[in-house]
């Protein structure tokens, strides 16, 4: 039975290729304007953002031809809503808190050349409330919402082409 599924999973693993790659960077998380955790320890929450946004970036990545490598470096966050840091210690999801994200990235083709970029390129959207949440319930969403709205507007765009 083990054979079997091994032969399984070696056989199916062409189908299983990756085609772009994603590499984050991040600066000091002290020094972004507003990721300030609600109930959580402030390192810890530091650490789900960073492997929120970095899952979320690589699922995107997956949608670029073969060999191609997304960078992106996150310059500034501003999370949506506001740490309120009274008797509950929450997190204030308000319309005149919206998100922003402040990112720098390059994209590459297979011989290493640029095919997309810009520097500290100001991702924003002001009316984040107005709009009907599509999907589940999930960590960061409007976040997340403005980097897929981002991938698909600047970069999907320049190596479709």
């Amino acid at each position: 039975m083990k054979k079997l599924c091994f032969t399984l999973l070696a056989l199916s693993m062409p189908f299983l290729s990756i085609a772009g790659e994603a590499k984050v960077t991040w600066k000091d998380f002290n020094d972004y304007r507003d990721v300030y955790p609600g109930k959580e320890v402030k390192g810890a929450y530091h650490k789900r953002v960073a492997k929120q946004f970095e899952k979320h970036i690589s699922k995107l990545a997956e949608q670029l031809p073969e060999g191609y490598k997304l960078n992106v470096t996150f310059d500034d966050i501003d999370l949506a809503g506001d740490a309120r840091m009274n008797m509950q210690d929450i997190r204030v999801i308000k319309p005149i808190y919206f998100p922003r994200l402040t990112i720098s990235y390059t994209v590459q083709d297979k011989s290493g050349a640029t095919v997309s970029s810009a520097e500290k390129l100001v991702l924003k959207d002001m009316s984040f409330m107005d709009r009907i949440k599509k999907g589940r319930e999930t960590s960061f969403y409007y976040e997340k919402k403005l980097l897929s709205e981002w991938f698909e507007d600047k970069v999907l765009v320049k190596t479709s082409a």
